[in-house]
C-alpha cells in the first residue's frame, strides 16, 4: 500500500531529527576529543538531510529528496555507532556491551554514504529517474558494488584505524578470508570509482538534450561541483608543493584553504536544493558569467602585480633597498588595469560562452552608429526592424509610426 504525501513527510522528519540528534552528539565529542575536521566533516554532511527535508517539505515524493535523506541516515547511523564506542571505549569503559563490535559494524560505512552522493545522486538528478534506459546496467553496477563493498571493508581483518582507538582490531574480520577480501577490495575500490565516473558521463549526456528548466537545474550543478573540485584540486596541489619545498609544519593560509575547499562540499546540496525548488533558477548563467569574469579577473590581476613587484625590485635595486616603492607602484598599475581588463574579459567571456549575448550588443552598438548619421526617417525604420530581428528575434516585427498631424 502506498504512503500518502502526510506519512511521507512525517517520515522525512524523523529521519531528519534522527541525523540532528547523532549531529549534536557528533559535535559535542568533537568539541571534547575531536578535532576541528572531524567537527567541519559533520558540518558539511548535514547540509545533505537538511536541504532533503526543503524538498520533502513540498514535494515528498521527489527521489533526489529522499535520496538526500538516505545519505543523512547512513551518516546519521555511522555517528550513531561511533558515539556509542567512543562513550563504551573511552568515556566509561566497559559500560556498554560490544563497542568494538559498533565499530566493526560502521568499518566499511563510507562505502554508501560516499557511493549514494558520488552515484545515485547524480545519475539521477533531477528528476529522479535514469537518463535511459540504457543507463540502468550502471545503476545495478553501483549498487551491487557500494554493497559488496561495504561487507567486505566490514569482515577485512586488520586495526579499526578510524575509530576511536586505532589500534583496536576489527571484531567482525575474517583472518581465514583474507586472501579473498584482499583481492575483492582491490578489484571493487577502483570498480566504485568506474561507477562514479559513469554516472558522471550520464549527467554530461543529459545536459547536452536537455532544455529548458532541466538545463538550468543541471547548470546549478555542475556550476558547484565545478567550484568543488577546483579548490578541492588546488588545495591537494598546493599542499604538495608545500610539501615538496619545505620540511616545516604547513603554512596557516594553507591550512585555511584546506578548511575551505572541505567546506565548499556544502555547495552541492545548496546548488541541488535551489535547482529543484526552483528558487532564483534563472539567475545561474549570472552567477556563471560573473565567477568566469571576476575568476579570470582576479587571477589576472594577481599576477600582473606579482610580476611588477618583482620586476620594480630588480629595477630599483641599485636605487634603494627598500620595497615599498615597488609595492606602490604595482599597487597603482594593477588599480589602472583594472576597468580596461574587467571590459576585455567580459568581452572574451560573451564571445566564447554568451554567443547570442555578445552578437546582440554589436548588433545595437551598429545601429546606435547608424542612428547618429542617419537621416532618413524609413532608412531609420528599416534599420530598427533589423536590429529588433537579430537581437530580440521575435516571429514578425512591424513598425507603426504615428502620423503628422497638421495644424490649420
Amino acid at each position: 500500500m502506498a504512503l500518502s504525501d502526510r506519512a511521507l513527510r512525517r517520515s522525512a522528519w524523523a529521519a531528519w531529527w534522527f541525523f540532528a540528534t547523532m549531529f549534536t552528539l557528533a559535535v559535542l565529542l568533537s568539541l571534547r576529543w575531536g578535532s576541528g575536521d572531524e567537527l567541519g566533516f559533520v558540518v558539511v554532511i548535514a547540509g545533505f538531510p537538511f536541504v532533503g527535508l526543503l524538498i520533502l517539505r513540498r514535494q515528498p515524493r521527489n527521489t533526489i529528496g529522499w535520496l538526500l535523506q538516505g545519505i543523512g541516515f547512513v551518516w546519521g547511523l555511522g555517528g550513531l555507532a561511533d558515539n556509542y564506542a567512543r562513550y563504551g571505549l573511552l568515556v566509561d569503559p566497559g559500560s556498554l556491551p560490544g563497542p568494538d563490535v559498533a565499530m566493526g559494524l560502521i568499518a566499511g560505512i563510507w562505502a554508501p554514504g560516499i557511493g549514494l552522493m558520488g552515484t545515485f545522486l547524480i545519475l539521477l538528478y533531477p528528476d529522479g529517474h535514469l537518463p535511459t534506459p540504457r543507463w540502468r546496467p550502471v545503476a545495478w553496477l553501483s549498487a551491487v558494488t557500494i554493497l559488496v563493498l561495504f561487507v567486505v571493508v566490514d569482515l577485512s581483518p586488520g586495526k579499526l584505524q578510524a575509530g576511536p582507538v586505532p589500534t583496536l582490531p576489527n571484531p567482525l574480520g575474517v583472518e581465514s578470508a583474507r586472501p579473498v577480501l584482499d583481492v575483492l577490495l582491490a578489484v571493487l575500490l577502483p570498480l566504485l570509482a568506474l561507477c562514479i565516473v559513469g554516472c558522471a558521463v550520464a549527467l554530461v549526456r543529459r545536459f547536452r538534450r536537455s532544455r529548458g528548466i532541466e538545463r538550468l537545474q543541471l547548470k546549478w550543478l555542475a556550476t558547484a561541483g565545478a567550484l568543488v573540485a577546483s579548490l578541492f584540486v588546488l588545495s591537494i596541489a598546493l599542499s604538495l608543493l608545500s610539501q615538496s619545498t619545505s620540511t616545516g609544519p604547513q603554512p596557516d593560509w594553507l591550512t585555511a584553504l584546506d578548511a575551505i575547499g572541505g567546506m565548499s562540499f556544502l555547495l552541492l546540496p545548496v546548488a541541488i536544493g535551489i535547482s529543484i525548488l526552483r528558487h532564483g533558477l534563472y539567475e545561474i548563467d549570472v552567477v556563471i558569467n560573473r565567477a568566469l569574469v571576476y575568476g579570470s579577473l582576479s587571477a589576472t590581476l594577481a599576477g600582473v602585480y606579482l610580476g611588477l613587484v618583482l620586476l620594480l625590485q630588480l629595477v630599483l635595486s641599485p636605487l634603494t633597498d627598500q620595497s615599498d616603492l615597488a609595492v606602490a607602484g604595482s599597487t597603482l598599475a594593477v588599480a589602472a588595469l583594472f576597468r580596461p581588463a574587467r571590459a576585455r574579459i567580459q568581452s572574451l567571456v560573451d564571445r566564447r560562452f554568451y554567443r547570442s549575448r555578445y552578437d546582440a550588443a554589436r548588433t545595437l552598438e551598429a545601429f546606435a552608429g547608424q542612428l547618429r548619421h542617419e537621416l532618413d526617417l524609413e532608412a531609420v525604420g528599416t534599420d530598427l526592424r533589423t536590429a529588433v530581428r537579430d537581437t530580440v528575434q521575435p516571429e514578425h516585427v512591424s513598425l507603426w509610426l504615428r502620423p503628422e498631424v497638421r495644424r490649420p
